[in-house]
Parts: C-alpha cells; sequence; structure tokens
C-alpha cells in the first residue's frame, strides 16, 4: 500500500516545534510494510491542507493518506473540514472507531473530530496529533485499510 502522511500544525510548519506525529505514523505504517510515498508538513491553514490532499489523490500515487493533527476543537483545527471538502464519500465508521477505542486511553478522545473519506481511489484517514493518540487511532483501524484500498480500486466485494 502507498501512503502519504501530512502533519497538520502552525507551529511545526514554521519550524518552532519538532514533528513527532508525523514520524510516528510513518514508523506505525513501515512496520505493517506499507511503502511511505510522501510526507509533508502544512500550517493549519484550510486551503493549504485542501491542496495538499487534492493533489496526493489525484496524483494516482497515493492509496491511503494519512493526516496527523488538526483535529480537536480549537479555532485553527480545520483538518477536517478540510477533508470533507475535497471527499467524494464519507466513511464515518473509521473516525467512530478511532474514538471509541481511545476513550478506553484517553477521557478526551471523543472531543477529536477526525474523519475518513475518499476521493477518487485514495482514502483518506484523518488522526490526532499526538504521536501516542496518532499511533493509538491507527491501531484501532490500520487492519480496515487493505480492504477498503482493494475495494476502491475496483475489486468486488461480495
Amino acid at each position: 500500500m502507498r501512503v502519504a502522511v501530512l502533519t497538520v500544525s502552525d507551529s511545526v510548519s514554521r519550524g518552532e516545534r519538532e514533528d513527532l506525529s508525523g514520524p510516528a505514523v510513518v514508523g506505525f505504517c513501515r512496520g505493517l510494510g506499507w511503502e511511505i510515498v510522501a510526507t509533508l508538513r502544512t500550517s493549519d491553514d484550510a486551503d493549504a491542507i485542501r491542496l495538499v490532499l487534492t493533489e496526493w489523490a489525484d496524483s494516482g500515487r497515493v492509496d491511503l493518506i494519512l493526516t496527523t493533527g488538526g483535529t480537536g476543537i480549537g479555532p485553527r483545527d480545520n483538518a477536517p473540514e478540510a477533508t470533507q471538502a475535497v471527499s467524494d464519500r464519507a466513511i464515518p465508521g473509521i473516525g467512530e472507531e478511532m474514538r471509541r477505542k481511545g476513550l478506553g486511553q484517553t477521557p478526551t478522545a471523543i472531543l477529536s473530530r477526525g474523519m475518513a473519506v475518499t476521493r477518487a481511489k485514495t482514502l483518506i484517514v484523518n488522526l490526532p496529533g499526538s504521536p501516542q493518540g496518532a499511533r493509538e487511532s491507527l491501531d484501532a483501524v490500520a487492519h480496515l485499510f487493505p480492504h477498503a484500498v482493494h475495494v476502491l480500486h475496483g475489486a468486488r466485494h461480495d
């Protein structure tokens, strides 16, 4: 599976804080044998997020885009809105399962607004911005991604 990882953070994109979540997501994916084809850091600006998601999804080079950060309830948390704006279809169960599993570890996990959508033949999933939250969320749903990508690419799923 070809994966791109987008870290969404104003402070990381400005170089004021080290990106810990992006590398945590990359490491998790590599541990599953998935190929990382792109990584990038961007601000919490919705237009910037939309631009990257659209470019990657429409390139035909990426099966799965994982964003990390920007899923909370703060005024600059724009990842879900940007993701929804570029989507063809929503997959609500993925976000619901990440929050459900997250509640076992972190009582505030329910405040995460991360979602999953499709655009063309690409699955896009928003993960929390903390390394632990991103890994735990991935752990809850990563087993679904190969099948989802297989179906997006036209496989029968009788």
